[in-house]
């Protein structure tokens, strides 16, 4: 039978992709843990793993790198070779070169220009230590034989792993003079199992290799195979001349039976796409969402079948059946909304060696410290929050963390720390990017504030409102620019990205004792539990999060300042009021907020009213994304179906915070003047 490997390469992209990020991880433990023997380990079985696999797909310059690669390590594995900052160095560009080597070759595309100077430092590295003693050839006196006992786990196939290319790759370390397959184990042809191995291996191997190389071979399979590795006596070995290279080929010839051809007659993978298409979903998951279908089966039975035999008596029997349904259709849309659920740690992995990179670009001390790596986002969140945070962690390391000298003067240690750190909070999930640095400077702020004309010399802010300025386009304190920030482009981006996951950020300071960025995420883009409400005749969707309570205030509690701007009293508290009916320039049924309903919203720790006529209840609102057939339209979230066919806008609390700051500062406002037309939120409602 033949096996098209082809269809395994978009596996070995993202396996590869996993190792060397595990690589690249353990890489930066071992500098601060040099003796850890397990973490050299660690690193040589990724960088074997792959070259393993690239050898059989063909990818000859993956294979050709990891090679001398893998030689450098397995020598600092045995002590020939002192691990050095300078050798780290080394090798996370080796691993840096080695993703571009696999992006290329997932692409279609020339391998990096690098490769070939960084092949050039392992292969001096390699040359540092030790003369590398001369291979023997195969009928030298000091090559040992060896019997190779492979008992393959029995769902090793569906790991992904075929058991004859660990066997090639164990005769591409010497001479075989037998394979003998245990046949013992295999079943009667009605009770096999084509995913499961029931076949094991004892092959007689020849080689120079000791016998922690051979076992090297089956490094990422040795939990769950079993593998004996037996010296045998040199007479009990003698060999044919002829007779090891007729079992060799005879080996190799039962591989290539199966389809598994040498990797020089491999073609080169054709693959396009770099972000991942795939989502690793546990068993567990998968079993609730086929019991959750098996319920809905049953209870779609027993509708229809009430139905059928329909009867004003069996009216209480089809409530009871329409309730499980709906039960059991919200819990299926729980389960399959937490298959697109990852682990932050995805994005947090890659952040270690952009602290150590920095830290050393910067001659300052800085640690990272990573918690929550568990919390869970979903799959579309994790791939852009990627950007924000780098920008947070570098704008950390080079405005943040102090240099050595000013520590100590400060009396702090000198290696500064930032912490990143992730969990829940209600329904959304908190970022937090926190050093122990200088913090910022309010004052210095607040006068490039003045300069940039965002706010006047005369005015009274708040410490929070001052360091808010640092999220304006083009704002920028630093004195001197360079490859990391200075150019006043860098935080605005990173709150319009967060913005545009329907996120927000804020800062807290305190100086001398360090910054703190929160970023506030929700859980998934596709879903969200809102409260519908009504304005003149349209239904809008408020998300839930975003509400704090709602009130019918008294006349007395409504007040103005500053000439035109109303605000509503709660409990002593003055809060901006916003109508709706006059930012989207609707009829409105309610004009008199002592007749209508004042929703109060929470907006990045500020609190602002919405009039509305009155709430219709709460309900989980699918998003629809009006940029994709219409065009963002500010103060508007997206749009969702109602029960009943129509459309409802879901409100952006933030836009609209910044809409009405936008209205307020009309000298003279009046409706005729409103920030979104009729026309373009019905023209937004007709492409929804």
């Amino acid at each position: 039978m033949q096996i098209d490997v082809d269809r395994f390469r978009e596996v070995f992209f993202e396996e590869a992709a996993d190792h060397l990020a595990d690589m690249e991880a353990a890489l930066l433990r071992l500098e601060e843990t040099p003796q850890d023997q397990e973490l050299l380990h660690r690193i040589f079985r990724c960088a074997h793993s792959i070259k393993g696999a690239s050898s059989t797909f063909g990818f000859s310059d993956i294979a050709r790198f990891t090679h001398v690669l893998e030689s450098l390590l397995d020598r600092m594995r045995d002590g020939e070779i002192c691990h050095t900052t300078q050798l780290t160095d080394l090798l996370l560009r080796s691993a840096d070169t080695l993703r571009g080597l696999v992006a290329a070759a997932r692409n279609g595309q020339e391998s990096p220009a690098e490769v070939e100077s960084v092949l050039g430092e392992l292969e001096h590295a390699l040359a540092q230590g030790p003369p590398t003693p001369v291979q023997p050839s195969a009928s030298s006196p000091s090559a040992s034989v060896y019997r190779v006992v492979f008992v393959p786990g029995r769902d090793v196939l569906r790991q992904g792993m075929d058991p004859l290319l660990l066997l090639r790759n164990l005769c591409a370390l010497g001479e075989v003079s037998e394979v003998q397959a245990d046949l013992s184990h295999l079943p009667a042809l009605p009770d096999l199992d084509p995913e499961s191995c029931y076949l094991s291996w004892s092959v007689r191997l020849r080689t120079d290799k000791t016998s922690a190389e051979i076992k090297d071979v089956f490094s990422f399979v040795e939990d769950s195979s079993q593998v004996i590795v037996e010296a045998l006596a040199v007479q009990e070995a003698t060999f044919n001349r002829l007779g090891p290279k007729a079992h060799g080929q005879e080996a190799i010839s039962k591989m290539s039976s199966s389809g598994l051809q040498p990797p020089a007659a491999e073609a080169a993978g054709r693959s396009g796409n770099l972000e991942s298409s795939s989502i690793r979903v546990s068993t567990a998951k998968v079993d609730k969402l086929i019991n959750l279908v098996g319920e809905l089966v049953i209870t779609q039975s027993m509708i229809t079948q009430v139905i059928n035999n329909f009867s004003p008596d069996k009216l209480h029997q089809l409530q009871e059946a329409v309730t499980a349904m709906g039960r059991n259709t919200r819990e299926l849309q729980e389960r399959v909304m937490a298959v697109r659920l990852l682990p932050i740690g995805h994005v947090f992995n890659r952040f270690p060696r952009l602290v150590r990179d920095l830290a050393t670009a910067f001659n300052k001390k800085v640690s990272l410290q990573v918690m929550g790596e568990e919390t869970e986002l979903d799959k579309g969140v994790i791939e852009r929050i990627g950007d924000p945070l780098t920008h947070l962690i570098r704008n950390a390391v080079d405005h943040g963390i102090e240099f050595p000298e000013e520590r100590r003067a400060a009396g702090k240690p000198e290696q500064g720390t930032i912490r990143l750190h992730a969990f829940y909070q209600g329904g959304n999930v908190i970022i937090e990017v926190a050093d122990d640095g200088r913090g910022l400077d309010t004052e210095r702020i607040r006068q490039k504030g003045i300069a940039q004309g965002l706010i006047n010399a005369e005015d009274v802010c708040s410490t929070e409102q001052i360091h808010a300025l640092i999220f304006q386009p083009g704002f920028s304190t630093a004195t001197a620019v360079n490859d990391v920030s200075g150019r006043g482009v860098g935080m605005d981006v990173v709150k319009k990205n967060v913005e545009a996951l329907n996120g927000s950020v804020s800062v807290f300071s305190e100086p001398g004792r360090g910054t703190c960025l929160r970023i506030k995420l929700p859980l998934t883009l596709s879903i969200l539990d809102g409260l519908s409400l009504k304005v003149g005749e349209e239904i809008y969707i408020l998300p839930l999060t975003t509400i704090v309570e709602s009130i019918q205030p008294r006349t007395e509690h409504l007040k103005r300042v500053l000439g035109q701007r109303e605000v509503v009293e709660v409990r002593g508290e003055f809060l901006p009021l916003l109508r709706l009916y006059r930012l989207f320039d609707i009829p409105a049924r309610v004009t008199d907020p002592s007749q209508g309903l004042v929703v109060i919203v929470e907006n990045e720790g500020n609190k602002l009213g919405l009039l509305v006529d009155e709430l219709l209840g709460q309900q989980q609102a699918v998003v629809k994304n009006l940029e994709t057939n219409f065009r963002k339209v500010e103060g508007v979230m997206g749009a969702t179906i109602m029960g009943d066919g129509r459309v409802a806008l879901i409100l952006d609390v933030q836009g609209l915070a910044r809409l009405a700051e936008r209205m307020w500062r009309v000298e003279d406002f009046h409706p005729k003047l409103p920030n979104l037309a009729r026309g373009e939120v019905h023209a937004a409602e007709a492409a929804a």
